[in-house]
């Protein structure tokens, strides 16, 4: 088993922590995993992308991942943009961050309210919602390879008080409440 996945934001959302957190999260599991944070103009709003590799096997490759198998879309307007897509094949998951399903053929979809999830457990900072840990906990559900149980570990590792249960509370709600069809 070899698994890349590409997570795609805004700078501020999180995005970085939650391709770290897969990454803890597979290593808890047992395989081996690494993340690659990718940036750009490194301010908040500006498009930004991460990356996790899951393996059964230890990983010798370091670049970043240009064949995704699961690639999370934190912001709907980003889809969009030529980047969000490249190197995606007919058969890629896309986790994205919206209401309703776009129209988008040849992918297996999987959708979210990642944005309400963050909002309802007070994870917002200067007006933006957090994402990091809503989409850690989709991600994770949607690999098969993360169990909803070692996602409150990682977290806890990471926050510790209300922080930590708020942020548990918003991953558990994004493993559960992530729909895929």
């Amino acid at each position: 088993m070899f698994l890349e996945i590409r997570i795609h934001g805004r700078g501020g959302q999180g995005i970085v922590t939650a391709a770290e957190m897969i990454a803890e999260a597979a290593i808890l599991e047992g395989f081996y995993a690494q993340s690659i944070p990718l940036f750009g103009a490194e301010r908040r709003g500006a498009p930004v992308s991460s990356s996790t590799r899951i393996s059964e096997s230890p990983i010798r490759r370091h670049s970043q991942v240009r064949n995704p198998h699961i690639v999370a879309v934190c912001d709907p307007i980003l889809l969009y943009m030529k980047e969000v897509f490249d190197g995606v094949v007919d058969g890629t998951t896309l986790v994205i961050n919206h209401k309703q399903e776009p129209q988008l053929k040849g992918f297996r979809v999987a959708l979210l309210d990642a944005t309400g999830i963050a909002v309802e457990n007070g994870l917002v900072s200067a007006g933006w919602a957090i994402l990091s840990t809503v989409i850690f906990g989709a991600v994770s559900k949607v690999t098969g390879v993360v169990s909803k149980g070692t996602v409150p570990k990682v977290i806890r590792s990471r926050w510790d008080g209300e922080a930590a249960e708020r942020n548990v509370l918003a991953a558990t709600a994004g493993y559960d409440g992530v729909k895929s069809w």
